[in-house]
């Protein structure tokens, strides 16, 4: 791959927001089990191997960076998930069948639009809170300024 390629794709990840990091991840599982299925397909074993592997290091990635702080119990399922996950996927490399693929992708699939969704209606309220509090700020500074005027009306008395 060209070093410039590399660079651009380094400083996209290094510059992105957690959230747009976990859809990469995501587009990144999807791509590795795509071409999974074409290499066993193709009965090329390595090939489908190296992605199969590809996809269960990114699973694990997000085992491994799971927030459990905020709600344990949703923490949990989604380990319990990508645990499934990955286990479906050595089952797919054992025995060299698409159908685990498959059945992951899906998931994956449905998992990232339930992501982007939840992004996006985080991102449409991270906006209006900002904007309220923008319109509150500019109510409080209009208030001091006519605080202001008025103690100023009075020492001129």
């Amino acid at each position: 791959m060209n070093q410039y390629v590399k660079q651009y794709q380094k400083t996209t990840v290094e510059t992105a927001s957690n959230e747009k990091i976990l859809i990469m991840l995501y587009d990144g599982a999807i791509q590795f089990l795509n071409k999974a299925k074409i290499a066993l397909g193709e009965k090329n074993w390595e090939q489908s191997h190296n992605n199969l592997m590809g996809a269960q290091r990114i699973l694990e990635e997000f085992i491994n960076t799971i927030d459990k702080e905020p709600n344990p119990e949703l923490a949990q399922n989604l380990i319990n998930l990508y645990e499934y996950f990955i286990t479906r996927l050595v089952q797919a490399n054992m025995k060299h069948q698409i159908e685990p693929v498959d059945e992951v992708l899906k998931f994956l699939k449905e998992l990232k639009a339930t992501w982007e969704q939840a992004i996006a209606i985080s991102q449409k309220e991270r906006a209006e809170l900002i904007a309220k509090t923008k319109s509150l700020n500019i109510q409080d500074d209009e208030d001091e300024y006519e605080s202001d005027e008025q103690e100023d009306e009075e020492d001129d008395e």
